[in-house]
């Protein structure tokens, strides 16, 4: 390999320079470069964007995790349709919700981020710059000062004259070097500040991008709710009234059928599906939960994943992050827990909860 020995020393005396400017910075020793608020604002509302696109990324990929439906392992057929219907939610989610956001970070996001360390290179650059031309002008104040003709022999005349011309000289060139480092830092800037006012359009692209995942969304779960209604209805028709007090029957639901209206409108009409509260055995839907004592061992905490909202008294709203109780009682259904909350009470569903230990 072929080494440009002055472009490395040049190099490594830019980055001293700048590592000595930004630590006087930091000490006060050396002043800074202030951008106007309406940059400031641009930078912070960059940051913001990108850290609030890493948090929705995280967390709609949690959401996504393909979760197993115990309830369904004794109806095949009807597993593999809703199987069918997360796949392909996943894969349009993934398609319309993911992709975009991951392009933004892999993409937009790192142009910004190194446009960003330029222009912090620049600023570095041109503080340096009108540090040397302050302490040029110093010194050459102080080489040009009138000597006293009583003290000072005439040799030192000729010293002086010399040490101001040659301050002189330096002063010129520290000068140029501003206008030099002053045009660079304003280009470069222009540049940051265009890519930051873009940020504005990702922000559209997003909303779209959440449009679309909250549409397949509706769909999915409208798939779900139809899967589930024709399952019981064969079951209905196969077994008599199994699930009384369900909709199992021969009624037909009474939203009409999923057509290509807004996810608004398909969620709005849309039959809400009975809680498995309403599915549970005679035994358990029959239990007192006031008389329920919790074990003298077996408790555990459990940290809220999801908001819950209880569909009748014998369940117990969830706020997300809150901190509960926990213990199950023999009989009961593996896929719920008895919760506590204060003097609350109430079952709670397992896929709900992170258990600590």
């Amino acid at each position: 390999m072929d080494f440009n020995m002055k472009k490395l020393a040049s190099d490594a005396g830019i980055f001293f320079t700048r590592a000595v400017q930004f630590t006087e910075e930091k000490f006060g020793q050396a002043e800074k470069t202030e951008l106007d608020a309406h940059f400031e604002n641009l930078l912070a509302r960059a940051d913001s964007t990108k850290n609030w696109t890493e948090k929705i990324l995280r967390q709609t990929e949690v959401l996504l995790q393909p979760n197993p439906r115990k309830t369904l392992l004794k109806v095949a057929e009807a597993e593999k349709q809703l199987g069918a219907a997360e796949r392909d939610f996943i894969h349009t989610a993934s398609i319309s919700f993911l992709t975009p956001l991951r392009n933004f970070l892999e993409g937009d996001w790192k142009t910004i981020s190194k446009e960003r360390r330029l222009l912090q290179n620049r600023r570095l650059d041109l503080d340096a710059c009108k540090a040397r031309l302050k302490k040029a002008k110093a010194a050459e104040a102080k080489a040009t000062t009138v000597p006293d003709f009583q003290e000072t022999r005439p040799r030192n005349y000729i010293l002086s004259a010399s040490a101001s011309a040659l301050w002189n000289d330096e002063v010129d060139k520290a000068e140029q070097e501003l206008r030099v480092a002053q045009t660079e830092f304003d280009r470069q800037a222009e540049v940051t500040r265009l890519l930051l006012e873009g940020i504005s359009s990702t922000h559209v692209n997003h909303l779209r991008c959440l449009h679309e995942f909250v549409k397949s969304q509706t769909t999915y779960y409208a798939q779900c709710y139809r899967h589930m209604l024709d399952l019981q209805k064969q079951l209905g028709s196969s077994q008599g009234a199994i699930f009384p007090g369900t909709f199992v029957g021969t009624t037909e639901p009474a939203s009409p059928p999923l057509s290509s209206t807004s996810p608004t409108t398909a969620a709005a009409t849309m039959p809400v599906v009975p809680s498995v509260a309403s599915l549970a055995p005679p035994g358990e839907a029959s239990l007192c939960l006031e008389e329920v004592a919790p074990p003298a061992s077996g408790t555990r905490k459990a940290r809220v994943l999801y908001d819950y909202e209880a569909a009748d008294s014998s369940e117990l709203a969830l706020l997300a992050d809150e901190l509960i109780t926990v213990y199950s009682l023999p009989g009961m259904d593996p896929d719920w827990l008895i919760g506590e909350r204060g003097n609350k009470k109430g079952k709670v569903p397992v896929t709900y909860l992170e258990l600590l230990s």
